[in-house]
């Protein structure tokens, strides 16, 4: 399932999630080399989260293999930025394509709900929360961590407390067939993060890369959680307003 948009009206243009798409593009574009092999594993081993690193689980000196002819070596400067910088870049096109998107249909309607600066703080909290998260659950690991999925879970579990019963516009892909359909916020965004929840949990203990499901999960429960306090009362108040008024048209 692909959400493409909501039937959720933003009150004011949404300043601040153009500037994180676009500072995601330009990190993309001006430090990662648009996924050139080189700029990718710069990037990656410089600023990418590794939790061992982070933690002081490994040696000095150790080598991480992070493509066919590359590796970081570990341990050799202080990693702490790296739970910020991580959440800005990504491990390829589709990679940061598919993060934006969720950001851009979820991201307008949440910074809407809090104001600009608000919002921003929001956002990098979620991030921050999501990094720890997946440090917490795999503390030894030596895979990098990048990618803005975390921060987007933090919106994505905003979006689901203030907005439960939004219709969210999906495409769902089966092999060769395309189709459309709409379900509540609620559904879609709980069986997104129920499969989050399962796939960490299968996940403790594996060996390799892939995905930070336990980043996606800690960013959930934290956007979840922050919004309870960080929302402008009046302008969620006004939001509702319009979204009953179109469903009751």
């Amino acid at each position: 399932m692909f959400p493409y948009r909501d039937d959720n009206p933003t009150l004011r243009t949404p300043v601040v999630t153009f500037a994180l798409i676009a500072a995601n593009v330009a990190v993309w574009v001006l430090v990662q080399g648009m996924g050139s092999e080189l700029g990718l594993v710069r990037s990656i081993c410089n600023l990418g989260l590794i939790p061992g690193e982070l933690l002081g689980r490994v040696a000095p000196g150790t080598e991480v293999r992070v493509g066919p002819n590359a590796t970081c070596v570990l341990g050799q400067t202080d990693t702490w930025h790296t739970v910020l910088t991580s959440m800005f870049l990504h491990g390829g096109w589709m990679h940061l394509i598919g993060n934006m998107w969720f950001l851009w249909v979820f991201g307008n309607n949440i910074e809407d709900s809090m104001g600009r600066a608000r919002y921003l703080g929001f956002y990098l909290l979620c991030g921050v929360a999501a990094a720890l998260a997946q440090v917490a659950l795999d503390p030894a690991s030596v895979i990098p961590m990048v990618g803005a999925s975390g921060a987007i879970s933090g919106v994505m579990g905003a979006y689901v407390l203030l907005y439960p019963r939004v219709r969210v516009h999906l495409l769902l892909f089966l092999f060769i067939y395309i189709t459309t359909f709409t379900l509540p916020a609620w559904m879609m965004l709980g069986y997104w993060f129920l499969m989050q929840l399962l796939s960490g949990t299968a996940s403790i203990g594996a060996e390799g890369g892939g995905t930070a499901f336990w980043a996606h999960v800690g960013g959930f429960v934290a956007g979840a959680v922050l919004i309870i306090f960080m929302q402008n009362r009046e302008l969620v108040a006004r939001h509702r307003a319009i979204i009953l008024d179109r469903m009751y048209a």
